[in-house]
Formats: structure tokens, C-alpha cells, sequence
């Protein structure tokens, strides 16, 4: 199968079942190469299924999906050899030292032994797991864990690289190096899906979001394009006399520019809040109290946090959590 030259991930109509539930139900995606997708959702959403669709660990109901060129069904030791995966629990020989476990990824990976030492121990120092690296995984901390969970990923250097809410339960400082890492990957043209619970991370880290509740994709694009789609922007003043800011706020209502939501008098900034439906209303506001005579010693323009995107998008409803697949399931698939 002949590799797409825009994307790396095209999925069409994915669907996997468990019983009765729809874990995944009919999601579309496209990743561009080198970019970053995040999967947002709420907890039972379907985002670890998709993942462990993508990454061949379990065969979707219906549906297509390529990666990396492959059918994920009908190709699956091929994509294997061109992918990386991060699950959500640390999945290491735990009586292997650090560097035995990545030398051992390295060489199931056919690097050669020079190779996959040189690369074992590149990911250890990027890691920061250099002065562990003889000692058995099993005397790790949980977050060492982790990270080494994160360079077996890794050393491979995958096209494509499945990270499921990479870095629950770490440290800020090793989050950073995780992101850091992430990062030089996609430079070096690395496509990465990335499932997280961390809107921070989301917005550092992807370039386009996918929004999935119930097994369904709901909301898609990029993150100031969800931010903006969804609850718009907001018109912060600050009057250079506070005491302007009920007469500001009856000035909008008065000509109908304080739009649907009606303007806000934050007493506590001292600011009034105008939602922003257009660059015609915008202008319009800032003319408006120049001709009123209303002096502003600061202005500007703020989008939504992801948070709030997150919670307009999917509300405050919790969906039921797929039931989880047993592992010798999994292991007969990946035999298949």
C-alpha cells in the first residue's frame, strides 16, 4: 500500500464493540505528518480503544484505518515495526535493568547492537535515567517507571507514535522533558497522537484537536479555532477611570453592542467584559467610547481556556467507561 504523502493517519467509520456498548462509533480522523493530534474526552469516551485500534492491539468492528501507509487489519506486523506506543500503565521487564530493557526494545526493533546500545543509552540520559540504568526496573520509583516506559517508545524512533496519556502521575519537571522530547520527535517529522487529561499539555504539545464523548468524534480543529468556535472572544477594557464602568456598560446596551450575553463589569479588575461575535463589533465598541469620550488605559482580546472549550464541548456529563478487554485477547490479536 502506497503511503500518503499528507497523512499518516486516515481513519474512516471505526467502530469497536464491547457487548453491547459502542466503545468507538464511526470516528473519522486525519493526523498530518508531522504534527501532533491531542484526543480530548471524558473519561470512558473511547480514547484508549481508539488507540488500542491504531496500534493493532485489538481489531475494530468495521471501519478502515491506515497508518503510516499500512491497514491496521490487514498489515499489522508491518505497521508494528513503524510505530511507538505509550500506554497509560508502565509496561516494563521489571527484572531487566533500565538499559537491558531498552537494548532489548532496540533489538526486537532490528537495530544493530552497536545501535541499539548507542540508542539505549541516548534515551536514558534524555530521560534523566543515566544513574539508574544497571539497576532492575523493579527498584524504580513509579515515575521512573514511566519515563523508561516513555523511551521504549521511543527508541525506535517510530514514524508514528501512540502516546495515551503519557505523563499521568508525573513530576512537572519530567512532564517538561517528556514535552521536550515530543517535540524534537515532530521536528524530526514524527506524527504523534497524544490522549491526555491535561489541557496544558494539549496546548503545548498539539497542533490540531479531536474532541471524542461516547465513542464519537464531537468537536475537531485547532485549538484557538475551538476556542473561538465555541464560546468566541472576549473584549477586556480597562477605563482609565473606574468609576466609567457602569456608564460604559449602559453605553453597549444602549446601541446593542454588548451582543447576546450582555457585558460584564468585573469590580474586582476593575474591567468590563464585552463578548466578541466579529472584528465589525469590536471596532464598533472601541469607537463608540472614543466618541463617548470614555479614556482606556488597556485593551485586548482573550479566547476561552481549554477547559472551558472541554467543558461547553462535553458538558458535565460522565460517559459509561468501556469494558476493558482481558490481555489474553489482546496477546491472540497481536499473534494473529
Amino acid at each position: 500500500m502506497t503511503r500518503s504523502h499528507t497523512h499518516a493517519i486516515e481513519v474512516r467509520g471505526l467502530v469497536k464493540h464491547f457487548g453491547a456498548t459502542k466503545a468507538v462509533d464511526g470516528i473519522d480522523l486525519d493526523v498530518r505528518e508531522g504534527t501532533v493530534l491531542g484526543v480530548l474526552g471524558p473519561n470512558g469516551a473511547g480514547k484508549t480503544t481508539l488507540v488500542r485500534c491504531l496500534s493493532t492491539l485489538i481489531v475494530p468492528d468495521a471501519g478502515t484505518a491506515v497508518v503510516a501507509g499500512y491497514d491496521v487489519v490487514r498489515q499489522p506486523r508491518q505497521l508494528r515495526r513503524t510505530i511507538g506506543l505509550t500506554g497509560q500503565y508502565a509496561s516494563v521487564d521489571e527484572k531487566l535493568s533500565g538499559r537491558e530493557n531498552l537494548y532489548m526494545i532496540g533489538r526486537l526493533l532490528d537495530l544493530s547492537r552497536a545501535e541499539a546500545r548507542r540508542r539505549a543509552d541516548a534515551m536514558l540520559e534524555r530521560f534523566s535515567l543515566t544513574e539508574a540504568a544497571k539497576r532492575p526496573a523493579m527498584t524504580y520509583s513509579g515515575g521512573m517507571r514511566r519515563r523508561l516506559d516513555l523511551a521504549a517508545s521511543m527508541i525506535g524512533r517510530p514514524a508514528v507514535l501512540y502516546l495515551d496519556e503519557p505523563t499521568t502521575g508525573l513530576d512537572p519537571r519530567t512532564r517538561n522533558e517528556v514535552w521536550e522530547e515530543v517535540q524534537r520527535m515532530v521536528a524530526d517529522g514524527a506524527t504523534v497522537l497524544l490522549t491526555t487529561q491535561y489541557m496544558e499539555e494539549a496546548e503545548q504539545l498539539a497542533s490540531e484537536l479531536t474532541v471524542i464523548d461516547r465513542g464519537r468524534v464531537v468537536a475537531s480543529g485547532g485549538v484557538d479555532e475551538l476556542k473561538t468556535r465555541v464560546a468566541g472572544r472576549t473584549l477586556r477594557i480597562r477605563p482609565a477611570d473606574p468609576a466609567d464602568l457602569p456608564a460604559m456598560a449602559a453605553a453597549l446596551r444602549e446601541t446593542g453592542l454588548d451582543g447576546p450575553a450582555g457585558a460584564t463589569v468585573e469590580d474586582g479588575t476593575g474591567t468590563l467584559d464585552v463578548p466578541i461575535l466579529t472584528d465589525e463589533q469590536l471596532t464598533a465598541v472601541v469607537r463608540l467610547f472614543g466618541a463617548r469620550g470614555f479614556g482606556i488605559a488597556d485593551i485586548g482580546t482573550q479566547l476561552p481556556s481549554l477547559d472551558e472549550v472541554f467543558l461547553a464541548i462535553t458538558g458535565e456529563k460522565t460517559s459509561e467507561a468501556a469494558p476493558s478487554v482481558p490481555s489474553d485477547t489482546i496477546t491472540e490479536e497481536i499473534a494473529a
